[in-house]
């Protein structure tokens, strides 16, 4: 609408004619302005250091898994048990979590150590123990164990490993920090022998994993034909020519067995597996352990705070809260959430150390926060095995590192035990 104003200042009626535009001068630049905005991208030659130096995220590290070994392989190491609902409500429940950070605290710069049983660890991230890692790479446990000691991280060496306690020992230089994972079997024997040797070849800590009376069921491996070494059927020789890279390092090196433990031949393995590992364990059995190993002693696979109890009472110094990764019982508790109540009931009797879902440094920091001691990981550097060896286990632990750190630093905490549960809860 017209004003009044406007008609005596333009009595005509007519608007203001805006001025004409004025055009910018042109010039050609200088090269001196030019040559900071050049980047030329880093040419790599070879197809690893690509697939590593793009991922930014574990995330990134398992898309790169994923096309880089036969998807037997990949789906081995990536799947879970049964209907998948564990594997899948762990990592859920670290997508809840929400961070309450603490504004100007003045924290110039933050300490990701800690110390783990006596030993200084670079960060709480521990390598947990997996199977089958020449699998995944044909270096397998060597490179983790040799990223592990250049992190200043341990790694816990698997009794399902691939390469033999003392070969891992002989890598990763005298300060490396190993644990060694065993299961109470059948045959007491076998299971002193293995914790004596691995006593003898210095390791430090002994995992004894509780929650595998019987292997669960893999859906994902069921339905791949699944087995150790792969069979060539007509789908894998297919696949060869998909990942010729992957095949020529599996059949031009040493065969794939289980090196620790006599397990025969290869095809006997899962047998095996069924006939060493006794359903009737109870926690009495934890003795024969305490006897044979005077170092710390883990329980990993608890799920319960009663559980958690009687572990403590039979001298274990510390507890892993385990879903196993999703791997075992389907619809077991997630760990993340039954973290609080275990650490207020028994939290000043032994540690508490956490796995199943981590995925990133801030979930790393956010069970800290809860009151775990550290946190282990199995998924995540296999993925980084996979996508590029050592230097993909490397990545891995690289990105949990720099996410702690930043972490930290936007937290306002300047180091792991400025943590509390006040700074992090978990949304319903």
């Amino acid at each position: 609408m017209t004003t009044p104003e406007a008609h005596r200042a333009f009595p005509s009626g007519e608007h203001a004619t805006p001025p004409p535009r004025r055009r910018l001068p042109r010039r050609v630049p200088r090269w001196s302005e030019i040559r900071p905005l050049v980047r030329f991208e880093q040419l790599d030659l070879l197809p690893a250091r690509r697939r590593l130096r793009r991922a930014v995220t574990i995330d990134d590290l398992r898309d790169a898994a994923r096309r880089r070994v036969p998807r037997g392989v990949f789906e081995f190491v990536d799947g879970g048990a049964e209907s998948e609902l564990t594997l899948r409500r762990a990592r859920e429940a670290f997508d809840r979590l929400e961070f309450r950070p603490r504004a100007l605290s003045g924290a110039s710069t933050v300490d990701t150590s800690t110390t783990l049983f006596g030993r200084a660890s670079a960060s709480p991230l521990v390598l947990a123990p997996t199977g089958f890692c020449r699998l995944s790479h044909h270096e397998g446990e060597r490179a983790v164990a040799r990223a592990a000691a250049s992190a200043g991280i341990p790694f816990a060496l698997t009794t399902m490993g691939t390469v033999s306690i003392e070969d891992v020992a002989a890598v990763g230089g005298a300060g490396a920090d190993r644990w060694f994972q065993v299961y109470v079997m059948r045959d007491r024997d076998l299971t002193t022998e293995l914790v004596h040797r691995a006593k003898a070849a210095g390791y430090s800590a002994l995992v004894v994993t509780v929650d595998t009376p019987v292997t669960g069921q893999r859906r994902r491996d069921v339905r791949n034909g699944f087995s150790v070494p792969p069979e060539l059927t007509p789908r894998t020789l297919f696949d060869i020519g998909r990942h010729p890279s992957w095949w020529a390092n599996l059949l031009t090196t040493e065969p794939l067995v289980f090196a620790t433990i006599p397990a025969g031949e290869p095809k006997a393995h899962a047998q095996f597996i069924d006939n060493a590992f006794d359903p009737s364990v109870s926690f009495d059995d934890l003795e024969v352990l305490r006897e044979a190993w005077d170092g710390p002693l883990i329980v990993k696979g608890v799920q319960t705070v009663t559980d958690a109890r009687k572990a403590a009472e039979q001298g274990a110094d510390a507890i892993v809260l385990s879903a196993h990764g999703g791997r075992q019982l389907d619809r077991c508790p997630v760990p993340l959430e039954v973290l609080p109540e275990v650490v207020a009931a028994l939290g000043d009797r032994l540690d508490v150390l956490i796995d199943s879902g981590v995925r990133t440094g801030a979930d790393v920091a956010a069970a800290v926060a809860l009151g775990a001691k550290a946190c282990l990981v199995g998924r995540p550097y296999l993925y980084g095995l996979m996508a590029g060896g050592e230097a993909g286990v490397d990545k891995a632990i690289g990105i949990f590192t720099d996410e702690l750190r930043r972490t930290l630093h936007l937290l306002g905490a300047p180091s792991l035990d400025a943590l509390d549960p006040s700074m992090v809860r978990l949304r319903r």
